[in-house]
């Protein structure tokens, strides 16, 4: 309700529910009436849901659940989507069409924390990065930074 959009890590998608109903139980409007995601945007966005919107959430592969989760997130019009792990257990090929998805939002004007082990991956879609080691800020800076820390870093970053 205030504007606060989470995209699990483990997707915590309805198996049961087909695609249309896994969207369909989250849609809502945003903060002060917002409405800049509809079922239809969803289905631009992501237009293999489009296609797989009668069948069952738990038949569908890690990408596409991971396409679900993020769909659903999305229809309840937040201001800042938080992202845990998107890329995790996904092929590379659609790890690179979530990378372009993302980075879509961003440029649309939605705020995105992402929390991510994938250093190429944050470093493409980040303004901003921290490097946390069990809870404490090891480092914070531009992507262009931790580049030019990256030796210095290593011990933090994994490819």
């Amino acid at each position: 309700r205030k504007g606060v959009g989470f995209v699990p890590e483990d997707r915590r998608i309805f198996p049961d529910l087909t695609v249309w109903e896994n969207l369909d139980i989250a849609r809502r409007t945003g903060p002060e009436g917002k409405n800049v995601f509809t079922e239809e945007r969803i289905y631009e966005i992501f237009p293999k849901l489009k296609e797989l919107r009668d069948r069952r959430g738990g038949y569908l592969s890690g990408g596409e659940q991971q396409m679900l989760t993020i769909g659903r997130s999305l229809l309840t019009n937040p201001d800042l989507l938080l992202l845990d792990e998107p890329t995790e257990g996904l092929a590379p090929l659609i790890v690179e069409a979530m990378r372009e998805q993302i980075g879509t939002l961003r440029k649309e004007g939605l705020s995105v924390l992402l929390a991510e082990q994938s250093l190429d991956f944050v470093l493409s879609l980040s303004d901003r990065l921290y490097i946390l080691e069990k809870g404490e800020v090891k480092f914070t800076g531009t992507p262009a930074d931790v580049r030019a820390n990256e030796g210095e870093l290593q011990k933090y970053l994994t490819v």
